[in-house]
């Protein structure tokens, strides 16, 4: 019995290192397009960018960007709800494929922890917003303002840092925990407020009267975010880094979800056509579906227009481009050339 024991042993070890080996042989994309669909890492109630509607259907700006990976691939999508401290070990263990939950690029995070930031969907800050009576239009001016902290947190150092290096002063509010410090704001217990900009124009869209509320410029911080996906398949990576640069480009030249399929069809560009695979290779070449492009913009439409669909000035927060906006705008998006 002993023995019979031993070798069914010996059996199952052997198959699970076998099972090991075949999954280690596959990448990314062919384990995705293997079960058809994504594993996506999504914030679940952060409002504008990952949340549940009221009809339970996960909607935001990352969350369109899910859908346009899955659709650039041909597959469904499925979400996972994850935290600041689950996200990376789901995505080193397999449980997702790609995390797209205002994750900040840092080195630390791609090379002690093996993760790969292939591209920014989102520039971002810290921030202060404050109360349009105060006659305060830049965060320059903020000297002598009292400041809602949240104690132990990058606001609190970063606010510390800013005025000392701009030799300003400031009195510290302090509070335990964040919604404390919202609700001292909103109770005019100080002049302003720290947060990442994002997080204050979801706030500033629940006050009583948003548009007596102003989020300031310059931002203290710098927190370039996008998709994160696992260091160890560099080809899944690029797929993901493109997929989001053909929505980038997408609006550039002037490509929509409505126009979309006729542009394939009819357009002169070069490089319209390349991106949208009516010439040219560059799909296959990433493992990609040669429309992957098309495919992508058809399901959610260019980064223009999923900024305003979930952000913009039609709703209720307003959040003007900014950072986010293109180069030939003003802003930091430079996409790059499809050839």
């Amino acid at each position: 019995m002993k023995r019979w024991m031993f070798l069914v042993s010996v059996v199952v070890l052997a198959l699970s290192v076998m099972a090991s080996v075949v999954e280690a042989g596959t990448t990314t994309i062919q384990d995705i397009q293997s079960r058809r669909y994504l594993k996506c890492g999504v914030l679940h109630d952060y409002a504008g960018f990952g949340y549940i509607d009221g009809r339970g259907n996960y909607q935001g700006f990352d969350v369109d960007f899910c859908r346009a990976i899955s659709a650039a691939l041909g597959v469904e999508v499925r979400y996972t709800n994850l935290t600041g401290k689950t996200r990376f070990p789901a995505l080193q263990s397999n449980e997702v494929d790609v995390v797209l939950m205002l994750v900040t690029q840092t080195m630390s995070r791609e090379t002690g922890l093996g993760l790969d930031f292939s591209t920014v969907n989102f520039y971002d800050g810290q921030a202060y917003m404050v109360r349009k009576n105060l006659g305060v239009t830049s965060t320059t001016q903020l000297n002598g303002a009292s400041i809602c902290l949240t104690s132990a947190t990058t606001g609190e150092v970063n606010t510390a840092d800013y005025f000392r290096k701009n030799r300003m002063t400031y009195k510290p509010v302090m509070f335990e925990r964040l919604e404390d410090s919202h609700r001292a704001y909103d109770e005019g217990r100080c002049d302003a407020v720290i947060g990442q900009s994002a997080n204050l124009y979801a706030l500033r869209a629940e006050l009583k009267n948003p548009a007596e509320h102003v989020v300031l410029t310059p931002y203290i911080s710098k927190e370039p975010m996008g998709p994160v996906t696992r260091g160890s398949d560099r080809q899944w990576t690029m797929a993901v880094k493109y997929i989001v640069q053909a929505l980038l480009l997408a609006e550039e030249l002037g490509v929509t979800q409505a126009n979309v399929q006729e542009m394939a069809k009819n357009a002169n560009d070069p490089e319209v056509r390349r991106m949208l695979g009516a010439d040219g290779s560059l799909g296959p070449d990433a493992a990609l579906p040669k429309d992957f492009a098309l495919r992508a913009i058809k399901a959610v439409g260019n980064y223009g227009e999923i900024f305003e669909r979930n952000l913009g000035q039609s709703t209720k927060f307003k959040m003007e481009r900014g950072l986010n906006a293109l180069w030939s705008k003003g802003g930091l998006y430079y996409p790059i050339p499809f050839k």
